[in-house]
């Protein structure tokens, strides 16, 4: 069985167990709490040379790190990863977006928003950055969305997964939500596929 390395309140460790859910594959959860140095334990570094979570332990005593790897190998095979070379690709240019432009501006603001004690006020000064960069990213999203009903295929795939990671929660960092309609609708499209387990679900 796998076990995943895991912080329930990250969108980045909650990719992986909606996929895995959704695929029916068993696994269970190691909890790491990031706030304690838990991933600077010569144990966790073992698993997770980078000391970043979610880190998986596969069955066969393996590890992955990087959330959108994990998701890439658990998607592998299934339908949630296009065998046409093409839509694979598109697939792939979702995820990498993901980490380098949605990702560092909305579930950044999110952390120091909402999950970090005291953390809205010790970065004020950054929230007018990171809320430009993220609503530039869900506009973007929001204009694809408006004429397609998911991000790439024209079916639900593990791209679909890894932006819904931390768009679903967007309004924990500040941002407002209701501004994108297509957004909306699609975070519902999300929300009612096969399988969907909340945020805060495990096995």
């Amino acid at each position: 069985m796998h076990t995943l390395y895991s912080m329930r309140d990250s969108g980045n460790c909650y990719k992986p167990r909606l996929a895995m859910a959704q695929l029916g594959i068993a696994f269970r959860v190691e909890t790491v709490d990031i706030f304690s140095g838990a991933t600077h334990t010569p144990e966790f570094l073992a698993i997770s040379p980078k000391a970043r979570i979610p880190a998986l332990r596969l069955a066969d005593g393996r590890t992955l790190a990087e959330s959108n790897a994990i998701l890439l190998y658990l998607t592998e095979g299934t339908d949630l990863l296009p065998g046409d070379a093409y839509e694979r690709a598109k697939v792939y240019e979702w995820l990498f977006w993901e980490q380098y432009v949605h990702e560092p501006a909305i579930a950044v603001a999110r952390y120091w928003w909402s999950l970090k004690p005291g953390g809205r006020a010790e970065k004020a000064d950054q929230f007018p950055l990171w809320h430009e960069k993220g609503n530039a990213a869900l506009a973007l999203m929001d204009e694809h969305l408006a004429g397609n009903d998911f991000l790439a295929a024209n079916r639900y795939t593990a791209a679909d997964i890894a932006l819904y990671g931390y768009t679903h929660v967007a309004d924990e960092g500040g941002f407002d939500l209701g501004r994108y309609p297509a957004v909306r609708a699609w975070l519902e499209r999300v929300a009612n596929q096969p399988g969907h387990v909340p945020m805060d679900w495990q096995p």
